[in-house]
């Protein structure tokens, strides 16, 4: 190879390296750019994190954050043990009532006499009852348990209670 191939050879090595050169500045440069990029979002998400307090570390802002989450925690195991609670008072609390209103006595117009179911979710509660005749009412009240009376309950009763039961007023 003479003198003048060989020029040329570094020539174009000379070229070759250069646009190496330019096409790595370029993929640097791209870097560059991706890394101010995150590093933007990276402090404006810390700044979120330290919250009013700017000058505490990145450490204390995270060790602050961890401890309201535990609070929090906290707090939503205590909701669910009052709501747990609540669930139980309600299903306890007398919510399925019904009366049955009827003539105790054919002779008697009006309905006067009824009969009233007061029963909690598992079917617990009473039944009273008011006869109403022309001179006097008489009102009797009778435990129910699970849905059964305890004593010998009247049709009328037996009504309210079946009633008072299915939910219907």
């Amino acid at each position: 190879m003479g003198p003048a191939h060989y020029a040329d050879a570094v020539i174009i090595d000379a070229l070759t390296v250069a646009v190496v050169a330019g096409a790595l500045a370029l993929v640097a440069l791209v870097l560059i750019v991706v890394a101010m990029v995150r590093q933007a979002g990276m402090r404006r998400q810390y700044t979120i994190l330290q919250g009013k307090d700017s000058t505490e570390s990145f450490l204390a802002a995270v060790a602050r954050k961890t401890a309201e989450v535990d609070a929090l925690r906290h707090e939503v195991d205590d909701l669910a043990q009052l709501l747990d609670r609540a669930r139980v008072d309600i299903s306890e609390a007398v919510r399925h009532v019904s009366v049955v209103r009827y003539d105790a006595f054919g002779d008697m117009g009006g309905r006067m006499s009824f009969s009233a179911a007061f029963l909690d979710d598992s079917g617990d509660g009473v039944v009273l009852t008011t006869i109403h005749a022309r001179t006097e009412s008489r009102t009797y009240m009778k435990a129910v348990v699970q849905g059964q009376a305890e004593t010998l309950l009247s049709p009328e009763e037996v009504e309210a209670v079946e009633a008072a039961m299915r939910g219907s007023n």
